[in-house]
């Protein structure tokens, strides 16, 4: 190189080194701008009009019990859809954002002001990583995870530790400790943009320990300290009527609410008269 510089004019190596600079510094900058927007929070998203509720399933990508709960949130006068997920549900749970992103964008191109969306187990991790990582903070104005493993789940870690077969991408990026979740839990577990719920119960048999799906910044909702007879298990968590008047509530256009107890319980299990 230095061979070749030595053969041009003076004026030209002053050139070419005008160029290089010059070359050095519009990287610089382009680069400066991606690291700032990173740091920029998202805007809050618009709260007085809601959009279509988007539902994402979890580990394994089933849809039947989400499909009652999206039943119970269209009788409320809600459009609801389940958005299936690419496979059996068990991949990379980073292209399962993308697919929710999708959804998502499309909603906005016809016309939405907004998504509202509601996770069940993995699908409220898989939520969480397209608000912070994908965009989705400017177009998500309610989350709400239902017996989300956020923090991590012994069972994953169990297949993750003994390097089980059965134990594909999203087992691994669900087991406590995971780079996945270390991105998601390691800043801000509930970047701006949306407002965050969280509801779980005590009695989840798949999320270990069910504690894990509490979220800092979020409104969590523990269902047997609103109903404390109620036996919920995690399976159950979408199709309990109690869960689905929470969730209403969390989706409505009023803000959400700061806790629920047990003054709560009465009036979330009344059936709510349809719209």
């Amino acid at each position: 190189m230095r061979s070749q510089l030595g053969a041009l004019s003076p004026q030209r190596r002053r050139f070419v080194g005008s160029v290089a600079a010059l070359s050095v510094l519009l990287c610089a900058g382009v680069l400066a701008t991606v690291v700032a927007s990173r740091d920029v929070p998202a805007a809050p998203v618009l709260q007085d009009r809601p959009g279509p509720v988007l539902l994402v399933p979890g580990y394994g990508g089933s849809t039947s019990a989400l499909r009652v709960l999206a039943g119970r949130l269209r009788d409320a006068g809600r459009t609801a859809t389940v958005v299936r997920l690419p496979g059996d549900g068990t991949g990379d749970l980073r292209t399962a954002a993308e697919v929710l992103g999708e959804a998502a964008a499309s909603a906005v191109a016809a016309g939405a002001p907004s998504v509202d969306v509601v996770g069940f187990s993995a699908g409220g991790v898989t939520a969480r990583w397209w608000v912070a990582e994908q965009g989705g903070a400017a177009m998500a104005r309610r989350v709400v995870t239902l017996g989300s493993p956020h923090h991590g789940t012994q069972l994953a870690g169990l297949g993750t530790g003994f390097g089980l077969p059965g134990c594909p991408p999203a087992c691994r990026q669900l087991s406590p400790g995971s780079e996945l979740l270390r991105t998601l839990n390691g800043v801000d577990e509930t970047p701006d943009g949306p407002r965050w719920t969280s509801v779980w119960t005590e009695q989840d048999e798949v999320v270990v320990p069910p504690d894990s799906a509490r979220l800092d910044g979020a409104t969590n909702v523990v269902v047997q300290r609103v109903c404390p007879v109620t036996r919920l298990t995690h399976g159950d968590l979408p199709r309990s009527p109690l869960v689905a008047a929470v969730v209403l509530e969390a989706l409505d256009r009023a803000p959400g609410r700061a806790a629920y107890g047990p003054d709560d319980c009465a009036r979330l299990s009344s059936p709510r008269p349809s719209s």
